[in-house]
């Protein structure tokens, strides 16, 4: 055998021009591509386009330059805080606990320490557990071998000063106890600057292994940011507490020190591994600039997103966290935190808390994705997603900066204004299901049984359009139906009868399907045709009419928008599925 392994070497070498060559057939027949265009449109036809405006190639080559990256361990810190070569044991598996039964709740504890968690954290205050239940919560707990954070919102400082006091009486030595006290007073109402630093300064001097602040940019990202606007509030946050921790005492690395940043971590797994990368790159300059640039190693709390999860089909949650969580481990996030898959529905269960657990611990040490440093650095697409997703954050972080920081950002409005812009592009697209959601925009499941009864809405979704549109079908006396009228052989109508099926269901109505002289007796006032274009062009304005002369008390056509008598509105690959949704449940008669 050769001692050479030639991969691809017996093969003829291809070129980007044939690729190109053979790209735009393919775009050719599908109808994406005119016959005039050439092989320079096919970068343009299959290019995409973030929320921040940040643009990817379909196609990445030795050709295309690649931004010096530095290496694992090392300024910039774009491939990680650790040192390649060093010992690497994973992430930190971090568990969230919010129920406000502190006995449910430290069973719940024990039960995640028992089976791989190896950090808590805890959502106090009004967010869940009652600041004075600590010492019932932590009951048990070595808090020598499990870090602890914190997240009171606006009673961070006395839920800190209530952690410090617990520990303390309990014995734990202040240089052992690790985590984060959670204060990120500019997230919530609450206490001030000047009040937070000087519990950080306290922190610095007295507890090693705790940090004092959490820079939680994934509130940003729930309520609809882009990845770039989510790092640049990040960024712009950290800035104002660096001046407060400073300005308290503090010498610029110990502030640096005292902070930890929280990002969401997302099912697009490509763009979370950038966001984590570009995160660590952006802080890596300002602690430059701010004459520490050995402090600049970011310390990284991912966390699997709220705005992605759903109410309907969670069980596909399950597959949205497993993306999230490999990428936010890729990503070279040193803790992360998975949501159980029925979060949406209220408090977790034990069996949807093992299943968050487990998935970190199937990577961890069944896929061993936490042993290698930064496993996608070299890919030249996520070595310019990266460069480009810190570079637009740069912008958005700037911006902030020339507004007189985040404080002043966030009374303005300024940061809020412009992520509801982002949250308003985000529904839009969204609706025209070119975001789709699997279980709810795509593959609705009508007859699904709910693990429990949801409770009320909290916080921002990206499904929440197509599920309020399900929770009126839900609620009307009898299921909404659809009539879908099918035209010509099966071989002719099969394909958008299930398309339209698929997205009437979306929004919880059902359809049956037969001829058009079936509409009659399926009482049902709306029906919805279904054929081929050459079939419609013979036909569909006849069958509409004699639908309508049936009592049909609207039409629908399912393919792109013809002159077609007596059709009243049109379905198709790319239509605004909510407002058709809309359209239907009203001319049901659905409230």
């Amino acid at each position: 055998m050769s001692d050479s392994f030639p991969l691809a070497a017996d093969f003829p070498a291809a070129t980007a021009e044939q690729w190109r060559r053979a790209a735009l057939g393919v775009l050719r027949k599908t109808g994406a591509a005119g016959e005039d265009a050439g092989p320079e449109a096919v970068d343009a036809l299959l290019s995409t386009t973030t929320y921040d405006g940040v643009r990817s190639a379909p196609l990445y080559t030795r050709a295309d330059p690649v931004p010096e990256t530095g290496l694992p361990g090392l300024f910039p810190f774009t491939r990680g805080a650790r040192a390649a070569g060093a010992v690497v044991a994973g992430w930190d598996v971090r568990q969230r606990h919010a129920d406000p039964d502190p006995k449910v709740t430290n069973e719940a504890i024990h039960a995640d320490l028992d089976n791989g968690a190896t950090s808590l954290w805890l959502a106090l205050g009004d967010q869940g557990i009652a600041i004075d239940a600590l010492p019932g919560v932590l009951d048990g707990v070595y808090l020598d071998l499990a870090g602890v954070v914190l997240d009171a919102g606006g009673a961070g400082v006395s839920a800190a000063e209530a952690f410090l006091a617990y520990a303390a009486s309990g014995g734990a030595a202040a240089a052992e106890l690790s985590g984060s006290l959670g204060l990120d007073p500019l997230g919530w109402e609450g206490p001030a600057l000047a009040e937070v630093a000087e519990l950080a300064r306290r922190t610095a001097d007295g507890y090693p292994r705790l940090r004092a602040v959490t820079v939680d940019a994934g509130r940003y990202h729930d309520a609809g940011a882009g990845d770039a606007q989510e790092l640049g509030c990040a960024a712009a946050a950290g800035v104002a507490y660096l001046r407060a921790l400073t300005e308290a005492g503090l010498d610029t690395a110990a502030a640096f020190g005292q902070l930890e940043f929280r990002y969401a971590a997302t099912a697009d797994q490509f763009a979370t591994i950038a966001k984590l990368r570009a995160a660590r790159r952006i802080w890596s300059r300002i602690a430059q600039l701010s004459g520490v640039p050995e402090a600049g190693a970011q310390r990284q709390h991912a966390v699997t997103s709220a705005a992605m999860m759903t109410v309907r089909d969670p069980w596909v949650n399950m597959l949205r966290t497993t993306l999230a969580c490999f990428a936010a481990g890729v990503g070279g996030a040193e803790a992360v935190t998975v949501r159980p898959f029925d979060e949406r529905l209220g408090l977790p269960d034990g069996f949807a808390r093992r299943i968050a657990r487990n998935t970190q611990s199937l990577l961890l040490e069944e896929a061993h994705v936490g042993r290698v440093v930064d496993p996608a650095g070299g890919s030249w697409y996520v070595e310019r997603l990266t460069e480009r997703t810190a570079t637009a954050a740069w912008e958005w972080f700037t911006e902030i900066e020339r507004a007189g920081g985040m404080a002043a950002a966030i009374h303005s409005g300024l940061v809020a204004d412009r992520i509801a812009e982002t949250r308003d592009r985000r529904a839009e697209a969204i609706a025209h299901r070119r975001d789709p959601i699997t279980g709810v925009s795509e593959f609705p499941n009508l007859g699904e049984r709910l693990p429990r009864e949801p409770g009320p809405p909290v916080g921002y979704s990206y499904a929440e359009a197509f599920e309020r549109l399900r929770d009126r079908s839900d609620a009307h006396t009898s299921r909404p139906t659809v009539f879908l009228a099918t035209l010509g052989p099966a071989a002719a109508h099969a394909a958008r009868a299930a398309f339209a099926a698929n997205l009437f269901a979306a929004g919880g109505i059902a359809t049956v399907t037969g001829a058009p002289e079936d509409f009659a007796a399926s009482g049902t006032p709306v029906a919805c045709l279904c054929s081929s274009d050459r079939v419609y062009a013979e036909g569909a304005g006849a069958a509409a009419r004699a639908l309508a002369a049936a009592g049909a008390r609207h039409v629908w056509l399912a393919g792109k928008p013809g002159d077609y008598e007596a059709v009243d509105s049109y379905l198709y690959s790319g239509c605004d599925a909510v407002e058709v949704l809309q359209t239907t449940l009203r001319e049901l008669g659905v409230a």
